[in-house]
């Protein structure tokens, strides 16, 4: 640069007007970085204030580094990392499962694991993604280094979490990173984490199904491969919720014959038939497997995908008391002898407000003989959301399958997030998506 500069000054009086036009350029270059942080005024996001309650609040700015305590003694750049401004972020039934008590989260934690966005600024060591770019965000945290990563096991990263494998933007023991319900967040190791939209124009258009990308829409398609559906397969899935729904959409997408959802809020039963769904109504005192055989001829499917996970209740007129094991034990019972069962469903290691004191430590009255004797396997764990995320987004580009219709999507603001809590909470049949700045339509 600085020849080029000395060279311009030679063939003066054009080349000071070159050279002028040189240092205002390589000038705006090395600002770049600091206009994006600077055009925003300040950040705010959902905050866990304790058991039953929310609250949006400001918060600090993201910085391209890694506080101390949080997974490493001291302080450190995060020069590997991003910026963005979210875009889209996303309500999960996991966040409620800490907001109504049931982990050991302490209050202060900005929650938010869905998350799409647009860099604003790049670490030094970001080579691949740039600033503009658009781009949906896998809800677990991978360094991408690591003998799981390596093997494509992003779900369970070795090198982001301290307590134990695997790491999650605000959730409860998944290292302490921040949450990205929020107007803006830190996104670590980016070029191998993010996955770019490769038309922004387009993505904001189909941004309502794109943003399902970062959780849900991975998470019941791993249920769903995981159990071994497959075209002209049966399948079985317990919870009508986002997770299941989405699971549903996988099944259909993957060729499944019948997709039987099962659920007792009457809204989302509905909801799953607006798609194509069968549905079994657990309120009921008829037994799934009587429901089963009234649909397919035959008491069991090929495939069942637990949607619901550790705060299950009963069926029948035991339908309002919590049962922990219930689901787990029915798929036993109604997935055929040598089919699948796939478990993106949360289970907890600890539930301060579980009914059985076995199950405040993660321990399940399971059947599980009865799963032996039959051969069924179980798959379980997060769902490594890289192993699937960019053939889905070309499925979505592509309108192979449409996800948002599946799950209901309802946008809304972020001031409007602890209303979509109390909303959600209560079973109403939709996908909540925050639209912090307004961008989606």
């Amino acid at each position: 640069f600085g020849f080029v500069l000395f060279v311009c000054l030679f063939f003066f009086p054009r080349g000071l007007a070159i050279a002028k036009n040189l240092m205002f350029k390589r000038a705006l270059s090395l600002a770049r970085p600091l206009l994006g942080r600077r055009a925003a005024s300040g950040n705010r996001g959902v905050v866990y204030m304790g058991p039953g309650k929310v609250e949006v609040q400001s918060i600090d700015f993201p910085k391209l580094e890694l506080a101390p305590g949080e997974f490493n003694p001291r302080l450190r750049k995060c020069n590997h990392g991003v910026i963005l401004r979210v875009v889209a972020s996303n309500i999960c039934g996991s966040d409620q499962h800490m907001v109504r008590g049931r982990t050991t989260a302490s209050p202060g934690m900005v929650l938010g694991h869905e998350i799409t966005g647009e860099v604003i600024e790049c670490g030094h060591d970001v080579e691949f993604v740039k600033e503009g770019d658009l781009c949906s965000v896998p809800f677990n945290i991978a360094c991408g280094r690591c003998r799981n990563c390596r093997e494509g096991l992003t779900g369970i990263c070795l090198n982001v979490n301290p307590a134990r494998p695997g790491a999650a933007y605000g959730y409860v023991d998944m290292g302490g990173w921040i949450g990205g319900q929020a107007e803006y967040v830190m996104v670590p190791y980016a070029d191998f984490n993010l996955l770019k939209f490769p038309d922004k124009a387009q993505a904001l258009e189909k941004m309502r199904d794109l943003t399902l990308l970062s959780d849900i829409f991975p998470t019941g398609y791993h249920g769903a491969v995981t159990a071994g559906v497959k075209p002209g397969a049966t399948v079985y899935i317990a919870g009508a919720g986002p997770v299941g729904l989405a699971a549903a959409a996988a099944c259909q997408l993957l060729g499944a014959a019948v997709v039987i959802v099962g659920d007792l809020i009457p809204d989302r039963l509905a909801q799953a038939r607006s798609f194509g769904c069968e549905t079994v109504d657990v309120s009921k005192d008829s037994p799934i497997e009587q429901q089963l055989f009234d649909l397919l001829g035959v008491p069991e499917v090929d495939c069942a995908i637990d949607a619901v996970g550790f705060e299950a209740r009963g069926c029948g007129h035991h339908h309002h008391d919590e049962k922990p094991a219930q689901v787990l034990n029915d798929m036993m019972k109604i997935t055929r002898a040598g089919g699948g069962i796939g478990i993106p469903g949360l289970y907890v290691t600890e539930d301060p407000g579980a009914t059985e004191d076995a199950a405040k430590k993660g321990n399940l009255s399971l059947r599980i003989g009865l799963g032996w004797a039959k051969s069924i396997s179980f798959a379980t764990g997060q769902c490594p959301v890289l192993k699937y995320n960019r053939n889905l987004m070309m499925a979505i580009l592509h309108d192979k399958v449409k996800v948002a219709k599946a799950c209901n999507v309802k946008l809304i603001s972020l001031d409007e997030a602890p209303q979509g809590y109390e909303n959600f909470d209560k079973g109403e049949a939709c996908k909540y998506v925050i639209n912090p700045h307004g961008l989606v339509k």
